[in-house]
């Protein structure tokens, strides 16, 4: 078995359970704002036609095809318009309220804490992250999760999204990591997975819903406890 050193983890979906608490909030706002009287459609419909929203805006983020602003004024106003309500303001208004509370859920992937306290005694451990800085920094603090990690690089600190490779390359920098003890985990195969191979660093796609794919990976995993099988 390979010997690493340091250990580069993504955040959202990988350690910090973004589903979870993205719909959690959208409920609560949800009923805070009685939406239920002014769309169409019913509360799941609309908490799933934002997730997919989301993602489509994230994936056109992570190319580089929009920047933060653009996704954060487009995500709500879009999502609210397929239930016929049409209106910049409240969406801007519904968009501050939602980054206000989400980030300070608590929620995490089943075994993250406690496959990161067996680690955190072997391994340097990071943070590599797509996520705005100043939300991230809350999901960390709020969830207990920052204590584990030495470095947390942002793509929105360093100006280039995974799976770009300067957010990597920058990465191993700050934590004076060489590629070859270096091991990326993160659920997102395109910018955790392939953009770390891309750059020769191993990697574990953490695969939880047994997505197919064709990627030849260093190693897969379904549940976060595994890394114990990889990591010792």
């Amino acid at each position: 078995m390979k010997s690493y050193e340091h250990l580069f983890f993504d955040l959202d979906h990988t350690l910090w359970d973004f589903d979870t608490n993205s719909r959690d909030t959208l409920s609560e706002l949800y009923q805070r704002h009685k939406l239920a009287d002014n769309l169409t459609g019913t509360e799941n419909e609309f908490l799933d036609t934002y997730i997919r929203i989301n993602e489509e805006k994230w994936a056109l983020y992570r190319v580089g095809k929009i920047d933060k602003k653009t996704l954060r004024r487009e995500r709500f106003l879009e999502t609210f318009a397929e239930f016929g309500l049409v209106d910049e303001v409240f969406s801007h208004e519904f968009e501050i309220e939602y980054i206000d509370t989400c980030p300070h859920k608590t929620t995490l992937l089943p075994g993250a804490i406690e496959v990161l306290e067996e680690l955190q005694n072997k391994y340097h451990l990071h943070i590599i992250t797509n996520g705005f800085s100043e939300v991230q920094e809350i999901k960390l603090t709020k969830s207990g999760l920052k204590p584990f990690f030495k470095q947390i690089v942002s793509s929105d600190e360093i100006g280039v999204n995974k799976p770009a490779a300067p957010i990597f390359v920058e990465s191993l920098k700050r934590a004076g990591a060489k590629r070859s003890q270096s091991l990326m985990i993160g659920d997102n195969l395109v910018a955790d997975i392939i953009g770390a191979k891309n750059c020769g660093i191993d990697q574990v796609y953490f695969n939880m819903h047994k997505q197919k794919h064709n990627e030849r990976v260093t190693h897969e995993i379904k549940h976060l406890l595994e890394l114990k099988n990889i990591l010792g």
